[in-house]
């Protein structure tokens, strides 16, 4: 599959793509209808365009309080501006939208060679793609224009005002829909086609979309919270039913080769890279230009929220000593912190094969992330790893947290079906109503951190904050990072806390609005392009 997409993308890349958005002011591109759109090959060889659109690795997750870069964050600490012109944020979801409405109002142009069922799937992988980059918009951006048809300059939609979220919402769940309805299973797909979209991968993005907008809509006091919950149970729920996918035994091995191609049936869709380092179609540095070289840092605030193996946390267990040394850290912890984060004595990089401590110079917090890390590629700079962007693991968490957001219950057979699939692959003890109720423990906070936990370092934190009305109460605290092991860190000048936690941004540097920041700023130079358009309240 990753040959397949990956030979075929460059020459369509050149008949599709435009250098900027500006809501699709440019006109059409060169490539000749007439003699293109005639087969099944052909309208494959276009969504196979669609699939270069899926995020590659990044550091969003500082603009949370789970990491830190090698330098403030201006999302993070509330210092940003509205952008004067637009970036990737708002340009790159619109040449999707564009490349996917092509394909929908193209592809028919094959009916005679291709049969109702074939066409119906490519259509459905265009409209999924439509959505993934609607909710993009619609996660930052709130009201946004809504295109459903290629434009042309003289196009009346260029200067139409944004559509309501409730429209936009809507349309992504009506093409979800039709995805789920008319793309294969993940078996069906089988290896041959293994990292096409799928029908659970419809299911599963449409819970994630639904989750988002019913507790949003919950904790920002809008909409209907309860419409948007009850379609993240039954869209998660029919993906758990489908028995298509399954947790892959090994944490870390998810986020290494070992845990790549249709063999692990937690993975449910991935950016693809390379197939090899000998066949280097598309490859990637993020182990060594992100992660090694601090460009994104675990925080304590991370750390903490990792529980001790008897289920409970730091503050509670009696599992829990003050750390003397830093192997200290992990211990007793569950099982995914150490799979998470780079401890003393695991492999680390060429020129210095076992990791001791953080260097300072680079890993501001003292802590270093280890998902993704291997050796081999911090020596090629060119790692053929896939990017996991929606695994079976979420489904879960999504499932736990919409069923007990309903109404605010949950039954042990619904932990034991969720939450504690993944307590036991870290090695910690079984959430129950009882433990919970025995412990002091509140079940809200708990299922919010078993999906802290399972998905750190997959840009999904910040977003959680927003949805859930906490980045007000979480931003503005201080960023901090490891104990300062005096006798491990390299002498080096370093702010610490009176109980001698690194201290890498004091809290009178961090804000955050409530009256604006939870909405990003429109570009400016958009709304100046079509005066019906309206800044986002406080911009």
């Amino acid at each position: 599959m990753k040959v397949t997409i990956k030979h075929t993308v460059f020459t369509l890349a050149l008949l599709f793509s435009l250098s900027a958005c500006e809501v699709d002011r440019l006109p059409e591109t060169n490539i000749s209808d007439e003699t293109f759109w005639q087969s099944e090959s052909d309208i494959k060889v276009a969504n196979n365009y669609l699939y270069t659109f899926l995020p590659a690795f990044n550091i969003e997750d500082n603009w949370s309080d789970d990491a830190f870069g090698l330098a403030s964050n201006n999302i993070s600490d509330g210092s940003r501006l509205a952008p004067a012109t637009a970036s990737g944020d708002y340009n790159t979801p619109y040449n999707l939208i564009r490349a996917a409405n092509n394909v929908l109002e193209k592809a028919p142009r094959a009916s005679a060679a291709v049969s109702p069922a074939i066409m119906d799937r490519y259509l459905a992988e265009a409209r999924f793609f439509r959505a993934w980059a609607y909710f993009s918009l619609m996660q930052k951006y709130g009201s946004v224009p809504l295109i459903l048809k290629t434009l042309t300059e003289d196009s009346p939609e260029l200067t139409a005002p944004a559509a309501s979220r409730d429209q936009i919402i809507d349309q992504i769940y009506q093409d979800l829909d039709f995805a789920a309805q008319k793309l294969p299973t993940p078996t069906a797909l089988g290896a041959a086609d293994y990292g096409r979209i799928s029908n659970t991968a419809a299911l599963a993005f449409k819970a994630r979309v639904a989750l988002f907008e019913g507790t949003r809509a919950k904790f920002h006091k809008y909409g209907e919270p309860a419409k948007h919950l009850q379609l993240a149970v039954t869209a998660s729920k029919a993906v758990i039913d489908s028995k298509e996918h399954d947790l892959f035994a090994s944490y870390f091995n998810l986020f290494q080769l070992a845990g790549e191609g249709r063999q692990n049936r937690e993975n449910i869709i991935v950016r693809q890279y390379g197939v090899s380092n000998t066949d280097r179609v598309s490859t990637h540095s993020y182990y060594r230009g992100s992660l090694e070289t601090g460009n994104l840092n675990p925080t304590k605030s991370l750390a903490d929220s990792y529980l001790m193996k008897d289920g409970l946390p730091i503050t509670k267990s009696p599992l829990y000593k003050a750390p003397v040394k830093s192997v200290d850290v992990f211990a007793n912890r569950d099982t995914r912190m150490s799979d998470t984060f780079l401890k003393a004595g695991d492999p680390y990089m060429t020129t210095k094969p076992v990791f001791d401590i953080a260097n300072l110079v680079f890993n501001k917090t003292g802590f270093t992330f280890r998902k993704y890390a291997n050796i081999d590629d911090w020596n090629t700079q060119a790692s053929t790893v896939d990017r996991v962007l929606l695994r079976y693991a979420e489904v879960l968490v999504t499932y736990a947290e919409a069923t007990y957001e309903l109404t605010e219950t949950i039954s042990d057979a619904d932990l034991d079906l969720t939450v504690n699939r993944l307590r036991a692959r870290g090695g910690v003890a079984k959430l129950t109503n009882t433990f919970a109720k025995a412990n002091g423990l509140d079940m809200r906070e708990e299922i919010r951190r078993e999906r802290r936990v399972e998905l750190a370092q997959e840009s999904f934190r910040y977003w959680d904050l927003i949805r859930w009305k906490t980045a007000e109460i979480e931003l503005p605290k201080p960023v901090l990072g490891n104990f300062f092991f005096k006798s491990e860190y390299a002498s080096t000048t370093v702010n610490l806390t009176p109980d001698n936690y690194i201290l890498v941004q004091a809290a009178s540097f961090r804000k955050f609005d409530p009256a604006k920041d939870y909405i990003w700023p429109l570009p400016v130079n958009e709304i100046a392009l079509n005066p019906s358009l309206n800044q986002n309240p406080g911009w």
